[in-house]
């Protein structure tokens, strides 16, 4: 029986949230649409298949389509990536990261990642994760004059700390990560070299941000961000790792594979190595740097100076409102974003003083720059009359208005 049938409750708050979706212009920077094909495998009977092992080495029958499915899954990352080895069974981005880890080093010694109030993530070595917990941890940052990376000074910092793992690529840094720089900081003081792509994968496949693949040792990725994909991860690596990195993720941290969303990233890397997903990339770049501009222009201080990538990370210390604030407030005006921290903040992250927003959704929906321009000024109008509930929901009409004019899936409803 059909779910509207079986459980109306359910169904009904799905069909609410698409026409959130909808109608909501979505800055968030690692939210996307996943096409429907992407939709119809995560939704599919290989639900109902239970897998674990790798393909031609299972503890289960019948997993004859399983271990095509999966195989498909690998040839296509490797390819996409070039990369020598693909895991496509982790479930999460932390998950990935974590079997990394067990891969490359052992509890106690010592993680090399940037520092979540800097740009990092949670597992790239933070106290209250098990990356903090596990290893001892060297955090690096940005310069503080420039809120970019300064690869001598992390240098410096990696001879004196020698650790075993060093961790480039992040969740709130809006510039190019240089992976040569970093593999000449990990070969000098004989580091391994973990790239977490997680953010960026979409725009390295697409050709619209350097490869870390000749670079780094491991590399690991979550798949719905900017690669459009289903929600889950992936780890690739040099040939030498791979019999590691498979075992620290089968039996290491996980059983049975979710073979539905093993297929449904297979097709993401199929539709990310077409001419049109090349293009998508490219203008993911163009909106965020029209996004930059115009919120520049009109006055709000951006980390860094701008964009090089996907996303902009804005302070709003000049507004006199924090970023939990202007969170709630542009949500109230039909604009989704994500409270961040800037470097070197001095709120707490709950409350932060800046915002992280992202052009991957909206590029995926057809907006260009004009309508980058168009959302930053009805931006800033609700930030700026934010104690007027009348000004919100007049600009939360405007924000409607413009994402009628791309709609998501077509005439889908629920």
């Amino acid at each position: 029986m059909p779910l509207k049938e079986t459980d109306p409750e359910i169904h009904s708050l799905i069909g609410k949230e698409l026409q959130r979706q909808q109608d909501c212009i979505d800055l968030i920077a690692s939210e996307n649409y996943t096409p429907s094909s992407v939709l119809e495998a995560t939704g599919s009977v290989l639900t109902n298949k239970y897998s674990e092992g790798y393909p031609g080495k299972r503890y289960y029958g019948g997993n004859e389509f399983i271990d095509a499915v999966e195989t498909l899954a690998i040839e296509r990352a490797k390819k996409l990536f070039g990369a020598d080895h693909a895991n496509v069974q982790p479930h999460s981005g932390s998950t990935a990261n974590y079997c990394a880890y067990s891969a490359l080093m052992e509890p106690g010694e010592t993680l090399m990642g940037m520092e979540l109030s800097q740009g990092g993530h949670l597992t790239h070595g933070s106290p209250v994760n098990f990356s903090g917990k596990a290893y001892k941890v060297a955090s690096y940052s940005v310069d503080r004059n420039t809120e970019m990376l300064d690869y001598d000074q992390i240098r410096k910092q990696a001879m004196e700390q020698k650790p075993k793992v060093i961790v480039c690529g992040y969740t709130a840094y809006p510039r190019t990560v240089h992976f040569e720089r970093f593999r000449e900081i990990a070969d000098a003081c004989g580091a391994y070299l973990l790239a977490d792509i997680s953010h960026i994968a979409g725009l390295i496949a697409g050709g619209a941000h350097p490869s870390p693949s000749k670079y780094a040792d491991v590399i690991t990725t979550t798949t719905h961000k900017t690669l459009r994909g289903p929600r889950g991860a992936i780890i690739m690596c040099k040939a030498d790792f791979a019999q590691k990195v498979d075992k620290a993720v089968f039996p290491g941290a996980q059983g049975g594979p979710l073979d539905h969303v093993t297929a449904a990233k297979a097709v993401c890397f199929h539709n990310a190595m077409r001419p049109d997903f090349r293009e998508y990339a490219h203008q993911v770049v163009k909106n965020a740097k029209a996004l930059a501009d115009e919120l520049n222009s009109q006055g709000l201080r951006l980390v860094s100076g701008g964009t090089d990538n996907h996303m902009v990370l804005v302070d709003l210390t000049s507004l006199g409102i924090t970023g939990k604030d202007a969170q709630t407030v542009l949500e109230r005006a039909g604009i989704i974003c994500n409270r961040n921290t800037i470097p070197y903040d001095t709120q707490k992250p709950f409350v932060a003083s800046g915002i992280r927003l992202g052009t991957p959704a909206m590029t995926t929906r057809g907006m260009k720059e004009s309508e980058m321009k168009e959302t930053a000024s009805l931006l800033l109008k609700a930030l700026r009359n934010r104690d007027s509930a009348d000004a919100l929901s007049s600009i939360k009409k405007e924000a409607t208005a413009l994402c009628s004019r791309f709609p998501i899936y077509g005439d889908y409803r629920v």
